[in-house]
């Protein structure tokens, strides 16, 4: 392409400041250094990630920033030393990186890997420590080493997943965080076996997401609790198979599900970063079995506690991150299942709207009934 090695001035929304609107702006997007990768973004979702960071509330957030992480595109341009994506290719950046040489990804015990999370987490990129868009010479931070909400970004190498070109971009970019951390919660982390009563704490696209993969895991009863009574229909469709709204009831959530479970449930899952939340979720497993997994993320400084008798009777307390999956290995993988309809995808997505109404679209995001909303970055 004739912008290879050259600066691109392209539209992004920059976060000057928290809890400020957004401001499309005209960026300078350097070329890619050694193991980076120029991304054109053709769509991205908005996830609450997104809004905890813009909130001010996230310790690691920094401004002026480009926020965005869930999303797709086509590789622009590619730094030295990197082979495994070329221009033309169709792609899914990825805030969890995956170097496949770091102690953690060597491990075979867990997706995290280390190799550029001293460089993600401060808002710039490895080989240099500096940002690879600024306005007019000031530098604007990158965040979750992905930065999606600019028609163009550079990323690291080992964060970009390359996919089948016959995917719709406009549906797979959620591949890039909500769905299969859902998903993987339940088949990578938690092991859901078949015949397991399981209960799902959230019932946004996160929590969807789990009954989801504990419906395809085989099973028995997918208990959904939310306080919004209107999810409850839609939640029947991605495999919640009963319903529960703590304000219907006065004793606290965790004994009315044991009640009504013969003792408490296999797996719980809290997708909603509520610390009281967590430990109702755990709770309310069963004795000597049961395990809770924390996928939702709670703001800075909250702490998780229960009596430790819980974990000594045999309830196991876990979490997860991207859902466990590793993702340049296995993002592809998903694509594919969602190409032979084997996930979902398309139903999660329930608006749509353009980079210059991204604020509006957060607001849409923040009610109730909205799961999803893609962006289209060139309209």
């Amino acid at each position: 392409m004739a912008t290879q090695g050259q600066v691109i001035t392209c539209k992004a929304a920059v976060a000057w400041e928290p809890n400020k609107p957004m401001v499309i702006e005209e960026v300078q997007v350097a070329p890619p250094q050694a193991g980076e990768v120029r991304i054109k973004i053709l769509f991205t979702a908005l996830c609450h990630t997104d809004a905890y960071t813009w909130s001010g509330k996230d310790p690691e957030g920094l401004f002026p920033c480009i926020l965005g992480h869930e999303a797709a595109g086509i590789v622009e341009s590619v730094g030295e030393g990197v082979t495994e994506v070329q221009p033309g290719d169709h792609v899914i950046p990825c805030y969890q990186a995956e170097c496949k040489e770091c102690k953690f990804c060597k491990s075979g015990k867990t997706n995290l890997c280390g190799k550029v999370r001293v460089a993600t987490g401060v808002g710039v990129m490895l080989t240099d420590r500096k940002s690879r868009f600024s306005i007019n010479g000031k530098p604007i931070y990158h965040f979750m080493g992905t930065s999606t909400f600019s028609q163009y970004t550079v990323v690291h190498d080992v964060s970009v997943a390359k996919i089948d070109p016959v995917a719709p971009l406009e549906k797979v970019c959620l591949l890039g965080c909500g769905v299969p951390t859902g998903l993987g919660a339940v088949w990578n982390t938690a092991k859901v076996e078949q015949g397991s009563i399981v209960a799902v704490f959230g019932l946004g696209t996160v929590g969807l997401a789990v009954a989801e993969g504990a419906k395809a895991a085989g099973a028995s009863r997918i208990i959904g609790i939310d306080i919004d009574t209107k999810k409850f229909d839609r939640a029947k469709d991605f495999g919640v198979t009963e319903f529960i709204n703590p304000k219907d009831h006065e004793k606290p959530i965790q004994q009315v599900i044991v009640d009504l479970t013969d003792g408490g449930v296999d797996y719980s899952f809290e997708c909603i970063g509520n610390v009281d939340v967590m430990r109702a979720a755990l709770e309310c497993c069963h004795k000597g079995w049961g395990t809770s997994v924390i996928v939702g993320v709670a703001a800075s400084g909250q702490e998780i506690s229960t009596r430790p008798f819980q974990l000594v009777t045999g309830r196991v307390w876990k979490g997860t991150a991207f859902g466990g999956f590793k993702s340049r290995s296995q993002v592809p993988l998903l694509v594919d299942k969602y190409l032979k309809k084997e996930i979902k995808v398309d139903e999660y997505i329930t608006h749509n709207s353009t980079l210059p109404e991204i604020n509006k679209a957060f607001d849409m995001m923040h009610e109730g009934m909205c799961l999803r909303v893609v962006l289209d970055m060139f309209v």
